[in-house]
């Protein structure tokens, strides 16, 4: 049968995202049981409070410790500059002297405004418009630095048009868009490729460097059409959508017989390194051709992994954001062989590409936007099915782990981190506006209380290393304030 389309709507699709996703968190204290008491004005205004105070606790210490760095180390309150380092295992062709993109004020800029502070918010694109440069020799990771940095100067940019011309006329003049327009162009020698899938990896001032690795993910090279697209319809210059569009068409058209896609493929010759399919994160044997995002800090590493999950997520938010049913027919077929394939009750596994067969049973906390996805799509049954499945993991150990074996019932041996990730709070979120239902709010109080109990340091947020163990990582990712 096929399932009602979503409504279109002509609003940033990142606006839309970060806004759902502080909003989760505003419904949700001390981590402890679900309760089922009614859930009143007063006690939202609470929460709300809360919320606000870890902002400004994670923000205020990247700005006193970090800014303009990349990124806050907690609990050393220092920085780091990791735009250069994420996925990159060996920190290879590190920049000898990049200072950092201010990632996380970037990043901040449109959680500022959802919390109503125009005033920073104004000092934050007058001093990007003023200060930043991408002009730098610096190898960066496409899939990363587009989500991250240009879906945060595009989002920041129609926020000014809205905020800060009301503030003070004549003082912003596109400089957002200017700088977007920038890096996307450093983005487009990624994708002349004979098969029009990008490279997973960029210098910014160089282009693709010599001997530079063809593999790439489905979610690197499947990701692109948002932020891409939204930067065409709003300078006028129709590559950055053609290049993201075209990756994606060839992306689909190499889907199996089933509809369904693999984790890892080659960009010159177009085919699949990975045939295991699944929803989340890939299969982790794989190390040195699934990852996309690795962080290794000091003497201690965590490895964070995008297989497959944004690619079904941007396909849907295509649709709402541009309308296009080129998209939809994409998103549906791929969603209806993900049912019919991978999932197992309230659960999704990996199987092979090819024959619908299982390959892997695990649980990855990327998992957990599947909820939020099928709650947009109007398949909210489903979605709470799986959504208290993964309540009943976050209560368990306090946090989502990065993974857990289903077919074992443990903790992965060596994935058992939690870096502030946001997908299950932004499924928290959609469920609770589709149903209204105040035990999502019950669960969004248990998130804020976990966060606050196991990561809140006196230097901001720390990622969790281990959650057997509740180990800290002295790492606050720019997304812990733009999403989570």
């Amino acid at each position: 049968m096929r399932s009602p389309r979503p409504p279109g709507h002509p609003a940033s699709a990142r606006l839309v995202v970060v806004a759902l996703l502080l909003a989760a968190l505003t419904g949700g204290a001390a981590a402890g049981a679900v309760r089922s008491d009614g859930y009143g004005r007063a006690r939202k205004l609470h929460m709300k409070n809360k919320v606000l105070d870890m902002f400004y606790h994670a923000y205020d210490n990247y700005m006193a410790y970090a800014f303009p760095h990349d990124e806050l180390k907690p609990l050393t309150r220092s920085f780091t500059d990791s735009l250069s380092e994420l996925g990159n295992l060996n920190l290879e062709h590190l920049p000898q002297d990049y200072n950092g993109s201010a990632l996380t004020l970037v990043e901040s800029l449109s959680s500022l405004v959802v919390l109503g502070n125009l005033k920073e918010f104004e000092r934050g694109v007058l001093w990007l418009s003023e200060n930043l440069t991408f002009d730098v020799d610096a190898r960066i990771n496409l899939f990363e630095c587009n989500i991250r940095l240009l879906g945060g100067l595009i989002s920041a940019h129609l926020l000014a048009k809205d905020y800060i011309s009301q503030l003070k006329d004549g003082l912003y003049h596109d400089q957002l868009l200017h700088l977007a327009v920038n890096l996307g162009n450093r983005f487009l020698p990624a994708f002349e490729t004979p098969t029009g899938l990008p490279y997973a990896w960029i210098n910014l001032k160089y282009g693709v460097m010599e001997n530079e690795t063809t593999e790439t993910s489905t979610s690197g090279c499947g990701s692109l059409i948002l932020e891409m697209g939204a930067l065409s319809r709003l300078s006028g210059d129709s590559r950055y959508e053609a290049a993201a569009l075209r990756a994606l068409r060839k992306l689909w058209s190499m889907r199996s017989s089933l509809n369904l896609v693999g984790t890892t493929l080659d960009v010159l010759t177009g085919k699949w390194i990975e045939y295991s399919s699944g929803i989340g994160a890939g299969n982790t044997i794989l190390f040195s051709v699934c990852l996309i995002v690795i962080a290794l800090y000091t003497n201690d590493f965590y490895i964070m992994i995008a297989g497959v999950d944004s690619f079904f997520e941007y396909l849907i938010k295509a649709y709402i954001l541009f309308g296009s049913d080129e998209y939809w027919d994409m998103f549906h077929s791929a969603y209806l062989a993900v049912q019919k394939y991978l999932r197992h009750g309230p659960w999704y596994h990996e199987a092979d590409m090819r024959t619908g067969e299982a390959t892997y049973w695990q649980l990855t906390s990327l998992q957990a936007f599947w909820p939020g996805l099928q709650t947009l799509l109007g398949d909210v049954a489903a979605a709470n099915l799986s959504h208290r499945e993964f309540y009943n993991v976050w209560q368990r150990f306090g946090v989502l782990p990065e993974r857990y074996l289903l077919d074992y019932g443990m903790l992965h041996p060596t994935e058992k981190y939690y870096p502030l990730r946001p997908e299950f709070a932004e499924s928290t979120f959609y469920l609770y506006q589709a149903t209204k239902d105040p035990w999502y709010l019950e669960v969004g109080e248990a998130i804020v209380g976990s966060l606050n109990y196991y990561t809140k340091v006196d230097g901001g947020f720390a990622s969790i290393r281990d959650v057997s163990t509740m180990k800290l990582e002295d790492h606050q990712h720019s997304f812990f304030l733009s999403e989570t």
